[in-house]
This record gives C-alpha cells, sequence and structure tokens, in this order.
C-alpha cells in the first residue's frame, strides 16, 4: 500500500462552488477511483489550502493513475473542479496538485515502519 498526500491552493473566489462540488462528488468519479485501486482517500481544508490524503492498492500505479485520467466522467469533473484551484509552482509537468513526501509514519506495533 502507497499512501499519497498532496496540496494545492482553493482560489477564494471559488470556494463556495469547489465546497457544493464536494459535497456531492459524482458516483462515476468515485467509481473511477475505486478501480483504479485508490482507497482512504479525503481532501482537507485549511484556510486557502486543500490538502489530499489517499492510498493506493494497486500493482501498477502508473497505469491506474492513467485510467483516471483517461475516465470521461472524471474529465468532465475537473473541468469544473480545476478553474477552483491554483496550483503551487512545484506541482510538476502536467499535474493539478503537488505532491507532499512522507517525512513520517506511525505504524502498528510489529509493522514495518520504513517509508
Amino acid at each position: 500500500m502507497k499512501r499519497i498526500a498532496q496540496t494545492i491552493r482553493l482560489r477564494p473566489e471559488h470556494r463556495e462552488e469547489y465546497l457544493r462540488l464536494h459535497s456531492a462528488v459524482w458516483p462515476g468519479v468515485e467509481a473511477a477511483l475505486l478501480r483504479a485501486n485508490i482507497r482512504n482517500y479525503s481532501i482537507y481544508l485549511h484556510g486557502d489550502v486543500l490538502f489530499a490524503y489517499m492510498e493506493y492498492h494497486g500493482d501498477d500505479f502508473e497505469a491506474d493513475m492513467a485510467s483516471i485520467e483517461a475516465d470521461p466522467e472524471t474529465q468532465r469533473w475537473w473541468k469544473l473542479t480545476d478553474p477552483c484551484q491554483e496550483p503551487f509552482p512545484d506541482r510538476g509537468e502536467g499535474r493539478q496538485w503537488s505532491e507532499l513526501p512522507e517525512i513520517w509514519h506511525l505504524s502498528p506495533p510489529g509493522e514495518d515502519t520504513t517509508v
């Protein structure tokens, strides 16, 4: 299992729209995430900064991410949500959200603690 944390800014003028959209995420978008082996996905808000956490339970991360990107309903969803977001300059090529490196994780006793 791979833990993933990401961040992006929320444009203040689109705050209510973004919150409204995420109060009822489209079932097709959720289904695409589940098909791509994404679990335990949450988005948090602090001021105008969004923080996302998810867990990847698949074997081919790049292929699964490509399947999300190719999903027509997810593409329509992003056309609504992307304008609400302001990427950080370090986001990387072709990415909306910036990935954050994991520097520490509390594992249950007896579990491997390497990151």
